[in-house]
Parts: structure tokens; C-alpha cells; sequence
């Protein structure tokens, strides 16, 4: 069975950090790109990050850049997001998705499995 679980979220003050994993089973992971995107109430799903096939390429948008890491362990059939200096304004539910390629500014194309997701809170 194709799936992808998404795990690590929670709530955090603001300037405090998160390790979102998301695992993959029942396929090679390493034969995609994968991008986790994030949707807030009432705001449409974005694309927050994604990194290429054998980790060639990270992309962000421009809101986390400089605060969030991904990376990927193909060994592991797992990438993980490290979300440093949260702010309120990354509360949202955190999704992770294999595609075709990532977009320069961190969405992905061609989306072929996702996950149902992890809730991130950031409030004091």
C-alpha cells in the first residue's frame, strides 16, 4: 500500500523549532522529488519546501528561508523538515508530497502521493 505519514508536529512558542518527518512506504521515495506544503484556515494550500531526487536541489519559498531545513535519507524512504524560528504566522497543517520536480520557490509538480498531514502550532 502507496502512503506517506507525516509526524513531529505540536505546539511551540514563537522562536522555538519543530522536526517534522514524513515516512514513506510501499514505494521508492528516492525516485521522486518531495515538497511539503502547508494550509492555514481559511488561506489555500503553499508550497513551503521541496528537495529533488538524490538531494541535488532544496528549494523554499521565501518566507522560510533561512529558518526551515529539508532533507531526505532515501536509506530511510524519509525527508525531514527542521522548522527553527517559528513564528505564529507557520501555524498551519503540514503536508508532504512525492512529485515529478520541485519549483524554484519550493512547490512541487506533478504530485503523485501525499500525506494527511501534521498539525503545527506556534503561539505563546
Amino acid at each position: 500500500q502507496v502512503q506517506l505519514v507525516e509526524s513531529g508536529g505540536g505546539l511551540v512558542q514563537p522562536g522555538g523549532s519543530l522536526r517534522l518527518s514524513c515516512t514513506a512506504s510501499g514505494f521508492t521515495s528516492s525516485n521522486y522529488a518531495i515538497g511539503w506544503s502547508r494550509q492555514a484556515p481559511g488561506k489555500e494550500r503553499e508550497g513551503v519546501s521541496c528537495i529533488s531526487r538524490r538531494s541535488a536541489n532544496t528549494y523554499y519559498t521565501e518566507s522560510v528561508k533561512g529558518r526551515f531545513t529539508i532533507s531526505r535519507n532515501d536509506a530511510m524512504n524519509t525527508v525531514s523538515l527542521q522548522m527553527n524560528s517559528l513564528k505564529p504566522e507557520d501555524t498551519a497543517t503540514y503536508y508532504c508530497a512525492t512529485g515529478q520536480f520541485c519549483t524554484i520557490d519550493g512547490g512541487i509538480v506533478g504530485r503523485n502521493n501525499w500525506g494527511q498531514g501534521t498539525q503545527v502550532t506556534v503561539s505563546s
